[in-house]
């Protein structure tokens, strides 16, 4: 790309990688490209799409040195009213000393009542201009003597953070004195309003951006490609010679951030969202409910672009042979037509969440209706981290608290689950100061001293990992046993076995794979009665961390036909899905007994299905 003039740079924009990045009001770049326009690390710089937005430079992450790249999160991109892929003008910023900044809740409906130094202290030495949406987070650390503006506000070792008291509030600069780009200095006076002063269209903020979705790299990515590049450059596909992809189906478990994906696509693609839910269309009167259907596609296309995103598609598109019901058959039918029928949709993108795919009619499923299938699983260890970063950002945490540590233990937990778990920490934490502030009249704000003190520490985040269990889970996890290995006498050489072929395998998922080595996926314990073998499975759940399903006899056994085996199938299922765990079945003989020596089928069947 080339630069304008020796004076502006012509960047492409690219999202946020670091979690910690979003909402401190900072782009990334090149440091060479920096030099060029007369920028240093913690200047000012204005970046220019459809609209003008001042920001902090910082020097770009290690894989995109030299690259004609700047990074910025969703805010940022709103308030330049440009998307990632656009090219942006970038020069150096003409900023002056703010006297006056008057700031309110973007969002309409909710009252602040609390102390303006308090924002100050979190805007300190922000860049604004009229019209910004930016949330005051706490970017400012202590600042040392021999540090230089840059190294107070992004230095590497923290010292000091400022708490911020509303989370991520999102707030709009309404006015500055004066006017242009500012900057919040100790001579500001900043004016904090109670409400929001413009309507909801005018002031419109993205609610999901790309840097709100942790653990989701690949597949962010796959739905960009299908999504964005058809509704921002047909031309390319009309190059091509082909129809653009219409249709998007995203399956997984409950909670892993489905309908959170379809959002973010939709607003960062700048495209009209349109929401279905299957009670909402059907009605009792004949004909009424496919003409709801019709009615949300028109509106898609008189509204074009835009993205019209079916929620849990399995409630209004069951297989038409397991329907017994005739206005659910043609609600089917009238949904196939919609999306690939003989009429041309245009540009309307739909994206379907389900977590029950095989449940769906297989007309459906066929390309041209759904191009791609793109499964949302549950995060690994990097990808809990990176939620756990996002839903505690905008937290007053201690020092003490450990992310890093949290991700490691959270096996099998989904997005939701581990936003459960920030929430109930906050909530524990809230618990501390009600009594300080049980005094405190509904009108008045509280004081600065009892907000300092409400701060979220590392016991308030195990407590709730207590108190939230993994959501796939729920209907088969048993409560673990407190037995620890010193807890059984003798069998030294057993135990010793166990550790090696369970613990290890999660202690040291390097070094086995460094030496070629496959954990085993199975023991079998035996031996006579009371000789310790449920004692130590056991010992095995407690010690292991590992999510734990018991499975006993009777609670497979059905006198239905493929009932039990279908049982055991889900139970392996979600096994998968939150892994690493484990399964014990407890006097497996009554499951599984020999084959051939059976004259019922029925144990035949089971035993072929849990060896499948």
């Amino acid at each position: 790309m080339k630069k304008e003039n020796d004076n502006e740079l012509r960047l492409k924009v690219g999202e946020l990688t670091e979690r910690t990045d979003f909402g401190r009001g900072i782009a990334r770049l090149d440091a060479k490209k920096m030099q060029r326009i007369g920028v240093r690390e913690g200047d000012v710089i204005e970046i220019t799409g459809n609209r003008t937005s001042p920001a902090i430079a910082v020097r770009s992450y290690p894989a995109d040195v030299g690259l004609d790249v700047i990074r910025m999160d969703g805010l940022l991109r709103r308030n330049i009213k440009a998307g990632i892929g656009d090219v942006v003008r970038v020069k150096k910023a003409d900023v002056k000393e703010a006297k006056h900044v008057v700031i309110a809740p973007a969002r309409q409906g909710i009252i602040i009542r609390i102390d303006p130094s308090v924002f100050k202290q979190n805007l300190m030495m922000r860049p604004v201009s009229t019209g910004d949406i930016i949330i005051p987070n706490p970017i400012v650390r202590r600042r040392r003597p021999e540090n230089s503006i840059f190294e107070e506000f992004f230095g590497v070792d923290i010292e000091e953070m400022f708490f911020t008291p509303f989370g991520e509030e999102k707030f709009v600069v309404v006015s500055t004195n004066p006017k242009g780009i500012v900057r919040i200095t100790d001579a500001t006076e900043l004016e904090v309003l109670e409400k929001a002063t413009r309507p909801i269209e005018e002031t419109k903020i993205p609610e999901v951006t790309y840097e709100d979705l942790g653990g989701l790299h690949d597949e962010i990515k796959k739905v960009r490609e299908m999504i964005e590049l058809p509704l921002k450059h047909p031309e390319l596909f009309d190059r091509l010679g082909i129809e653009p992809p219409k249709g998007v189906l995203l399956h997984g478990p409950p909670g892993t951030g489905k309908t959170l994906l379809a959002k973010a696509v939709a607003n960062e693609a700048g495209a009209t969202f349109l929401t279905l839910n299957g009670p909402e269309i059907m009605s009792k009167w004949y004909g009424q409910s496919e003409e709801n259907l019709r009615k949300i596609f028109d509106q898609a296309e008189k509204q074009a672009p835009s993205i019209i995103f079916i929620d849990e598609i399995d409630s209004i598109a069951p297989k038409r042979e397991d329907v017994h019901g005739e206005v659910e058959r043609r609600v089917v039918s009238q949904l196939l037509t919609l999306m690939d029928g003989l009429k041309s949709r245009g540009k309307v993108i739909v994206i379907a969440a389900t977590n029950r795919p095989n449940s769906l009619d297989p007309a459906l499923r066929r390309p041209g209706r759904f191009d791609r299938e793109i499964e949302i699983g549950v995060p690994n260890k990097e990808g809990r981290k990176e939620i756990l970063q996002i839903h505690t950002r905008g937290m007053p945490l201690a020092k003490d608290v450990d992310l890093d540590k949290l991700a490691e233990i959270t096996y099998g937990y989904v997005g939701a689950d581990l936003a459960a778990i920030c929430k109930e920490a906050a909530m524990h934490a809230l618990r501390r100061i009600i009594p300080d502030i049980s005094n405190i009249k509904e009108d008045k704000s509280l004081p600065k001293d009892i907000l300092e003190k409400l701060v979220v520490t590392q016991k308030d985040m195990e407590y709730a990992l207590k108190m939230v269990e993994p959501s796939a889970m729920r209907e088969v996890l048993i409560e673990v046993p407190k037995v620890k290995w010193s807890d059984i006498g003798g069998l030294e050489e057993i135990k010793k076995k166990l550790k090696e072929m369970i613990e290890w395998p999660l202690k040291y998922p390097d070094s086995f794979k460094r030496l070629g080595i496959k954990p085993p996926t199975g023991v079998l314990l035996y031996g006579p009665p009371g000789c310790g073998k449920t004692l130590l499975a056991k010992a095995v759940a407690n010690e292991s961390g590992v999510n734990f399903i018991s499975i006993k006899g009777p609670e497979i056994l059905s006198k239905w036909v493929g009932e039990s085996e279908k049982r055991i199938r889900d139970i392996f299922r979600r096994a998968k899905q939150v892994a690493p765990s484990i399964i014990f079945f407890d006097e497996i003989d009554a499951l599984v007994p020999q084959r051939g020596r059976s004259f019922n089928e029925y144990s035949e069947r089971l035993v072929s299905q849990i060896l499948t």
